[in-house]
């Protein structure tokens, strides 16, 4: 009888981290501040040209919400993230250093490379 109460509880555990490890990934529990993330999405009037970066440490929506919200928060550009995968585009209307980008994004605790 005791197994059964134990197996119970180890089945109701797994169960719990099951539904909270689908959450994480969907971007709705708590990973990196989780929730509803709302941004803004900035348009640049003139697109010099485009480059795209390899960002790594994304993990769900709010990471790529603040991935684009560090990048969005330099003049001159905007950027735009494919979390599948794990892409960075971004617009240029003015000349920006690609170490600017990065170093702001490691920051922010990603990693970031030039693709």
């Amino acid at each position: 009888m005791d197994n059964f109460i134990i197996i119970g509880i180890i089945a109701a555990v797994v169960a719990i981290g099951v539904i909270y490890t689908v959450k994480h990934f969907r971007g709705e529990g708590g990973c990196c501040g989780g929730g509803s993330l709302k941004l803004k999405k900035k348009k640049l009037k003139n697109v010099k040209y485009t480059k795209t970066f390899t960002v790594t440490g994304m993990h769900c929506e709010h990471c790529k919400g603040r991935v684009e919200e560090v990048v969005n928060d330099v003049k001159g550009i905007s950027g735009s993230v494919n979390l599948k995968k794990n892409e960075l585009t971004v617009s240029y209307a003015e000349d920006v250093a690609d170490e600017i980008i990065i170093s702001r994004l490691q920051r922010a605790g990603y990693g970031a490379s030039v693709k």
